[in-house]
């Protein structure tokens, strides 16, 4: 009878209990429910300087976010990584870049300038006044070469070009990065083509757009002396690298039976073909990845739209659907009359400000100056200059928070 009676007073003991912890997590329930029922959420991220070289404004770190009861650690925002190399008179060129991909991307954006040292004064004047956008922090870095062979590799094509071609060496703890020349116009969010990185299968390091779309008017498979990519070559003018990869491979060559590695090849690929080539470290990198095709990943000429492309008649198919996504304003045509469309569009992007009225008043006096140009090829086809540039600015400005 005793053990009996144990027994029900364990159970009674054990019910008690469970309906206390009922109760409270009732009252729990309750609590949360006058707060608006919202689960903890991460900690917002703040973006303060750090101290790394050169950085004029850098990323801060996270630290751990405390929601009610529990405590979360925060997971950082991914942050889109940027280069660009600057010498000689390029400087408003590439604040004017710049200036484009920051109206429009969403991630946080870190620029890393490559730069000559008389220019890193200049940038850091001009940058440092836009210490009021949230998202956007830069580091300046001198122009470097290997000890050995840097005036070589400096006088390669155009000066300091080639400077490209060291960013997985130098960058080592970036893992991805997007390389754009000086005269890249951003029309819509750095953040779409930053995507295209997922969409890189397992033997992918690099993205880049054909040099042509019409072989009658492409010049490596009329002109070059070298191996090059595809059927027309590819343009490093924008370029998006898994560096982290690049560092990795080991490459196939036409040099020894031995894959060599992102550091060891590029050496031995300039003494090899330095009488053969014309465009510098882009036809290295042709050269590069005709030997490794497989490690390549070909993005649409919409992402590097060149007067190539309407110079002899319209033969960009993505832009003529969808207009242009990045405008490659080459042979230097944002600064004289030979192509007046581009020079709109560059004009256009470097009086705006950062400011959101500015950027929304930007489209009619633009599409106004397009429409001066119609006697030009190009000109006549203006409409994919803006067709995207609409949409960007709607989205990005007109768009309610809530809903972009």
């Amino acid at each position: 009878m005793r053990r009996y009676l144990r027994v029900v007073g364990l159970c009674l003991a054990c019910g008690f209990c469970s309906l206390l912890y009922a109760f409270s997590q009732l009252a729990v329930s309750l609590e949360e429910g006058a707060a608006g029922g919202r689960r903890p959420q991460a900690a917002v991220v703040s973006w303060l300087a750090d101290g790394r070289r050169g950085a004029g404004r850098g990323a801060g770190s996270e630290g751990p976010g405390r929601t009610g009861r529990y405590t979360l650690k925060t997971r950082p925002e991914e942050k889109m990584h940027l280069a660009v190399v600057a010498c000689g008179e390029r400087l408003e060129e590439t604040v004017t870049m710049l200036k484009s991909a920051l109206i429009f991307s969403i991630k946080p954006l870190h620029v890393h300038i490559f730069a000559e040292d008389q220019l890193h004064n200049s940038f850091k004047d001009r940058l440092d006044s836009w210490s009021f956008l949230p998202r956007f922090n830069y580091s300046l870095y001198p122009i470097t070469f290997p000890s050995d062979s840097a005036v070589e590799w400096k006088k390669l094509f155009k000066p300091c070009a080639s400077q490209r071609l060291f960013l997985p060496l130098i960058l080592k703890e970036v893992d991805s990065l997007l390389y754009v020349d000086t005269d890249i116009l951003f029309l819509r969010p750095v953040d779409d083509i930053w995507s295209l990185l997922k969409k890189f299968n397992s033997t992918q390091i690099a993205a880049m757009a054909p040099e042509h779309e019409e072989p009658r008017i492409g010049w490596y498979n009329r002109f070059a002396r070298h191996p090059y990519y595809g059927r027309t070559g590819v343009n490093s003018g924008v370029m998006l690298m898994n560096m982290t990869r690049m560092r990795g491979k080991y490459f196939k060559n036409d040099m020894t039976t031995a894959r060599l590695q992102w550091g060891d090849i590029l050496m031995p690929l300039l003494k090899k073909y330095k009488l053969n080539i014309t465009w510098g470290d882009q036809d290295l990198l042709n050269i590069m990845f005709f030997h490794n095709p497989e490690s390549l990943f070909v993005f649409p000429c919409q992402w590097n739209y060149r007067p190539d492309h309407c110079i002899y008649g319209s033969n960009c198919r993505e832009a003529e659907e969808e207009g242009v996504f990045i405008l490659h304003g080459n042979r230097g045509v944002y600064h004289d009359d030979k192509q007046p469309a581009f020079r709109a569009v560059y004009e256009a992007l470097r009086n705006c400000s950062l400011e959101d009225d500015s950027v929304r008043s930007l489209l009619k006096p633009l599409e106004l100056e397009l429409q001066k140009t119609v006697h030009t090829y190009c000109g006549k086809t203006y409409k994919l200059f803006i067709k995207q540039l609409t949409k960007s600015i709607r989205n990005r400005y007109d768009t309610p928070p809530k809903e972009r």
